[in-house]
């Protein structure tokens, strides 16, 4: 699957240049944010395969332009060609704002989706804005990443977190690439095309029945721990 990511910075090369056959070659298209929703609408036009995306900090103006023929998912666990998807937009907050979270704002919705990720046997691919702290993230507080997307990455271990927000001039050793635990995370500033291999998806797919096995072995083990002692004389 050959995905193209797209943040904070509309490319020229598919815009302003485009030329008709540019999208053909992808099977999705990713969105992390802080993009004119004319940009998405025009990615959305000349592309059969869906636009995904989260929110930035300043994507206010979707409330009253979204972009058109997108699907927004925030919040959401969404299901594609195998690939099962969390998005979770926004910054951290440092001024008035819709798509603005304090870290425990962020926790909360963290915390809220728990059942929705238990019921898709996990996540492959968190889609975000912002980075998580200290992974690609920077001093300033409305660049400054949210400790929650560490605390779930170490829970439910998708293969990929992929995030915008920090541009590529904000400093000088920007890393595209960055590897924690058993998560590829990805900088998508401006465009980025990222390829995993079909039987590679085809393999975290078998993996989900495994999982939730594992899951009510061990519940089933935890009860049986703690049996239910009955009020009767």
């Amino acid at each position: 699957m050959k995905i193209l990511i797209v943040s904070d910075k509309e490319s020229k090369a598919l815009w302003d240049y485009y030329t008709p056959g540019m999208l053909d070659e992808y099977d999705l298209i990713l969105s992390c944010g802080d993009l004119a929703p004319q940009y998405l609408s025009f990615l959305a036009t000349f592309t059969k395969v869906p636009v995904l995306y989260v929110h930035g900090n300043h994507d206010d103006c979707y409330e009253k332009t979204p972009p058109e023929g997108c699907v927004c998912i925030e919040d959401k666990v969404f299901r594609y060609k195998g690939l099962r998807i969390l998005g979770l937009g926004g910054s951290n907050r440092y001024k008035p704002g819709i798509h603005q979270y304090t870290q425990a704002e962020m926790r909360h919705r963290i915390r809220s989706l728990r059942f929705r990720m238990f019921r898709s046997g996990g996540i492959d691919i968190l889609l975000t804005h912002s980075p998580a702290e200290g992974l690609g993230d920077a001093e300033d507080i409305p660049h400054q990443g949210f400790a929650a997307f560490v605390d779930l990455m170490n829970k439910y271990k998708p293969k990929y977190m992929i995030h915008g927000h920090v541009h590529a001039n904000y400093t000088r050793n920007m890393k595209r690439i960055t590897a924690f635990g058993e998560t590829q995370i990805v900088n998508g500033y401006e465009k980025y095309v990222l390829e995993i291999p079909d039987e590679e998806i085809a393999r975290w797919e078998q993996e989900v029945p495994k999982r939730r096995r594992h899951r009510r072995r061990r519940r089933k083990g935890a009860a049986d721990n703690n049996p239910v002692q009955s009020s009767e004389p």
